[in-house]
């Protein structure tokens, strides 16, 4: 038994889509995984607030061609249930080696992933200059331009804002549907949870603590005589820095890199999505739902933990 499969069912509540229609999409779901040599050998159910899904632990049968590979039945999915992703079914594949394991680590981008807004646009407003930034972010997150340049031309526009914005901008930040429940399972099983990201570490460190993280990191936005100075401190946190993130934190706590999920949405969580076990696309960009392992575009944080097996 080496892979589990799933099927989640977004919908409103009281929930609205016929359970005719998630039969014929659990149909069509097995009759792909059969056509690859999988079994399910057991489902198991979940749900929450406006979603519902099955997990299906799976046997490999061996075929004259060996066992099938896990990138090519994720691409049978794909291409065979595009239908159902655009009617609000999500499929996955996870290795049951992730499902598993004793202890795991998350890490999470913030912006548009922990929380619902992206910080440099909020802090943009106060400047005048939200629809530019916001402009130049949506471009970055597509992979268009060089995340650490973009990033400064961004924090340049605050420049000389008092800063005492941030703490406005703090008390504006909203957490993603499901991200509290989210971490609080994963600690409950006894998980590790992080969140890295190119926002700001004055923004991210008291979210973080009331949120119980094990790990955080940002960017430090340069502040003299009281205001913003524009420029950002030190290195800037990109796609590499996201991904050593994952990697050293994991080894510090003696995770397995198998072992860890990631879950980001734009093109600089790319590479960290990538190293992880399991690479989640939450809601994302084109660039990182082609990278990523699973992508969920129900507005719900906490399905991270049922593909994750907590």
């Amino acid at each position: 038994m080496q892979i589990c499969a799933y099927l989640v069912s977004h919908h409103s509540e009281p929930a609205s889509s016929p359970a005719a229609d998630e039969s014929a999409a659990a149909q069509r779901l097995d009759a792909v995984l059969a056509a690859h040599g999988l079994t399910v050998v057991s489902t198991t159910s979940f749900a929450g607030p406006g979603y519902a899904g099955t997990r299906r632990a799976l046997a490999q049968e061996a075929t004259a061609d060996g066992p099938p590979q896990l990138e090519r039945v994720r691409t049978a999915l794909a291409a065979d249930l595009d239908s159902d992703a655009r009617d609000g079914q999500l499929h996955a594949l996870v290795p049951a080696a992730l499902i598993e394991a004793p202890r795991k680590l998350l890490v999470m981008d913030v912006d548009s992933t922990l929380i619902q807004q992206e910080v440099i646009e909020l802090l943009a407003a106060h400047a005048g200059r939200e629809a530019e930034v916001a402009a130049v972010t949506e471009a970055a997150m597509r992979g268009e331009l060089d995340f650490a340049g973009s990033l400064h031309a961004r924090v340049q526009t605050l420049a000389g804002l008092d800063a005492g914005v941030i703490e406005t901008v703090r008390a504006a930040v909203v957490l993603s549907e499901g991200a509290r429940e989210l971490v609080e399972a994963f600690h409950a099983a006894g998980h590790l949870v992080g969140v890295v990201s190119g926002g700001f570490q004055q923004i991210l460190t008291p979210l973080a603590d009331g949120l119980g993280l094990d790990f955080a990191r940002a960017n430090d936005l340069g502040i003299a005589d009281g205001v913003l100075t524009g420029t950002v401190s030190g290195e800037v946190v990109d796609a590499a820095t996201k991904e050593a993130c994952l990697r050293r934190w994991a080894a510090d706590a003696g995770i397995p890199v198998e072992h860890t999920i990631a879950a980001g949405d734009g093109a600089n969580d790319l590479l960290m999505v990538r190293a992880a076990g399991l690479g989640i696309a939450y809601r994302a960009k084109p660039a990182l739902r082609a990278a990523a392992d699973a992508a969920i575009d129900v507005p719900r944080l906490d399905i991270v933990r049922h593909l994750s097996g907590v």
